[in-house]
């Protein structure tokens, strides 16, 4: 039988992804070692208060059951952890729970767009930022995020008839891939272009509290007038390592709460109990952990950044996220090819920038998911593997 399936799956193939995996492999095969910052896995441990409190709730039958909504417990949490981080406060209407902030930025378009409606998402930027609103069936426009503006959206760039045809508009600091952050005075803006223009504004804020060298973690609510004109994701994967346990929440207008939730009845129901209680610990619970990991990521930063700066690659310190954006070495154009080359030649994978959009061509993304010691590592295997030139 021949199978026919939906066009809208041609935009998923695997090309680069699948040469860099052989690559890797063939060189673990000839016995040498791969350094792989390809992946934002985090390699820190929850809190162990937060994972008793996981394994505890599991091991009663009664949390088995369909959770349907959120615990009254969960959205007391939140609210106050909001209160406490950014000085905002969110009514229980205002807060839902999703499995994790990739699935919700996919499906939150299926509520917001029809077939056809503008959005407005980052170029470069994390793939869900654009292929969530495509496969809703949204028209997707980029906006251009250029390092001579600091990666910030020229917001007056934008062309008002484009804008007055957008529906949504996708926005994201600390921003993956790039790794910096937005200062107050471009979300002031952004709450003034949404409502000169009518746009609903989804901002992505899972780096909040992974900021740099004095940097304060903020939110897009905090700005006056962001609530009438948008919703914010932050997530428990990155600030508290639950990845797997895939919860977040998104937090904001209470009319585009209302609507998600809707959509979401119709396709799941609610986030295992346990991993409530587990966001419940993590919330209310000590954050020395959470402070801890930023100044170890930050360690980190320093060892890859300021070590591949003394061998010649002039790669900038990351202000924010679990990654480094890294401009290609001298002599190099093409981010696909110089990754392949880069691993065969010094063991080091990376993800070539063209993979986050076009205007991440001539960059490679790094994670920062090896201790110092390993960096620096690294950063001799690189020297040693000429592949600088």
């Amino acid at each position: 039988m021949k199978m026919q399936f939906a066009r809208r799956m041609d935009q998923f193939g695997a090309g680069i992804f699948n040469q860099l995996d052989e690559k890797r492999r063939a060189v673990e095969a000839a016995g040498r070692k791969v350094y792989n910052l390809s992946i934002g896995t985090p390699d820190f441990l929850p809190p162990q208060h937060v994972m008793d409190a996981l394994s505890q709730a599991a091991a009663r039958p009664e949390n088995y059951r369909y959770a349907l909504s959120e615990r009254p417990q969960l959205l007391e949490a939140v609210q106050g952890w909001y209160r406490r981080h950014y000085q905002v406060e969110l009514a229980r209407d205002e807060i839902m729970t999703v499995y994790g902030s990739q699935e919700g930025l996919h499906h939150i378009a299926l509520a917001l767009c029809d077939p056809g409606d503008v959005v407005l998402a980052p170029n470069p930027g994390y793939p869900i930022f654009s292929m969530g609103p495509y496969l809703c069936g949204a028209q997707v426009e980029t906006y251009p995020l250029l390092p001579e503006n600091g990666y910030l959206p020229d917001l007056a760039a934008i062309d008002p008839a484009l804008a007055r045809r957008a529906k949504m508009m996708v926005v994201s600091y600390p921003l993956n891939p790039v790794a910096v952050t937005a200062p107050r005075a471009f979300y002031e803006d952004l709450v003034a272009f949404a409502q000169r223009y009518n746009i609903i504004i989804v901002h992505d804020n899972a780096y909040s509290e992974i900021v740099f060298d004095g940097r304060e973690g903020g939110s897009f609510l905090s700005i006056p007038g962001a609530k009438e004109v948008g919703v914010e994701y932050n997530s428990l994967s990155k600030t508290y390592n639950l990845t797997g346990a895939r919860i977040s929440f998104v937090v904001g207008n209470a009319q585009v709460v209302e609507k998600f939730r809707t959509l979401r009845s119709q396709v799941d129901y609610g986030i295992f109990l346990p991993v409530q209680i587990a966001a419940e610990a993590a919330l209310n619970g000590p954050q020395d952990a959470v402070e801890a990991q930023r100044l170890q990521y930050q360690a980190r930063r320093d060892a890859l950044c300021g070590g591949l700066r003394s061998i010649g690659w002039q790669v900038p310190d990351s202000e924010g996220s679990m990654f480094v954006w890294a401009p290609l070495p001298d002599g190099y154009t093409d981010s696909a090819a110089f990754c392949l080359e880069l691993v065969e030649k010094t063991g080091l994978l990376c993800t070539p920038g063209a993979a986050f959009g076009s205007l991440g061509e001539g960059h490679v993304r790094l994670a920062l998911v090896q201790p110092p010691a390993v960096m620096e590592e690294i950063v001799r295997a690189v020297e040693a593997g000429g592949i600088l030139r």
